[in-house]
């Protein structure tokens, strides 16, 4: 598939984002809007340790796409990666796959991303059902 997967959060990186970020999180998230669905399921939230969960599953992708997966916060990406993100008018967070011959398509945007409810097996179901995943059959 792609060499990369990158998950793009709705956060910054910086003490003054993660502050933001838990503002939001907790005044102004629901489970149809959370503050950011990405974080939810690589963190749990608030969380600045991600999850066992997610841990085991970022393994799975990577092994069953063939794509290194990296995590940006919005202050963290590449000025490819920020045109792609401000040409097309992406909406944080999102995972967006960096193609083979250069350039970016969005294979999860924030809608997706929301209605996996934190669940990372949810978020592999999604890439799955988009062919970025395909599960390996058990060697006889």
């Amino acid at each position: 598939m792609s060499a990369t997967l990158y998950i793009l959060y709705n956060a910054d990186a910086s003490v003054m984002g993660k502050l933001k970020y838990g503002y939001r999180k907790i005044c102004k998230s629901s489970e149809e809007n959370p503050a950011c669905a990405a974080c939810d399921i690589t963190h749990g939230g608030l969380s600045l340790q991600e999850t066992p969960a997610w841990m085991n599953a970022k393994k799975q992708i990577e092994a069953e796409s063939g794509s290194k997966v990296v995590q940006w916060h919005r202050d963290e990406l590449s000025s490819e990666m920020k045109e792609f993100v401000t040409s097309k008018q992406v909406r944080y967070p999102a995972v967006v796959a960096g193609k083979d011959g250069g350039g970016f398509e969005v294979v999860m945007d924030s809608s997706e991303l929301a209605a996996c409810k934190g669940d990372a097996q949810k978020m592999i179901e999604g890439l799955r059902e988009k062919g970025i995943m395909q599960q390996k059959q058990a060697s006889l």
